[in-house]
């Protein structure tokens, strides 16, 4: 049995949303007039909520003998191995080429696509492809 293997968002980025929330937040309180306390609120309300996020859903990934779990808002999914397909796509954003690893779940009917980001994975998706196939029985 190999033990499980994991990956999250890297815990340098969240230390850096959360102190962006922070400062975020002492801006808003500090706005000079109504106007600007409710737009600066409405952008401290989305740096939190990324940084919220990126922190419940840790770790994003795990590996091990029977399967992928996948951790969502909706809490953690486990992936059987026959019933998911793992590949790396390529897309081509402001000029420079991004990877990500898609996980294609399906049982019977039901079907779920999984599209994580080097960003999710604090690691490069083929790097993490390349341990899934290793992995995979």
């Amino acid at each position: 049995m190999t033990p499980p293997r994991s990956w999250s968002p890297r815990p340098a980025a969240l230390v850096l949303a959360w102190l962006l929330a922070a400062v975020a937040l002492l801006l808003t309180v500090l706005g000079p007039d109504a106007a600007t306390r409710v737009l600066m609120g409405t952008g401290t309300a989305l740096v939190v909520a990324m940084a919220a996020y990126g922190t419940l859903v840790r770790p994003r990934l795990t590996a091990d003998d029977t399967g992928l779990t996948v951790r969502t808002l909706t809490g953690p999914r486990h992936l059987p191995w026959h019933e998911v397909h793992v590949k790396l796509a390529h897309t081509r954003r402001l000029g420079r080429e991004v990877a990500t690893l898609e996980l294609d779940w399906r049982r019977g009917e039901d079907e779920q696509l999984y599209v994580l980001t080097p960003t999710d994975l604090g690691a490069d998706p083929r790097d993490v492809a390349d341990v899934l196939h290793a992995l995979r029985p």
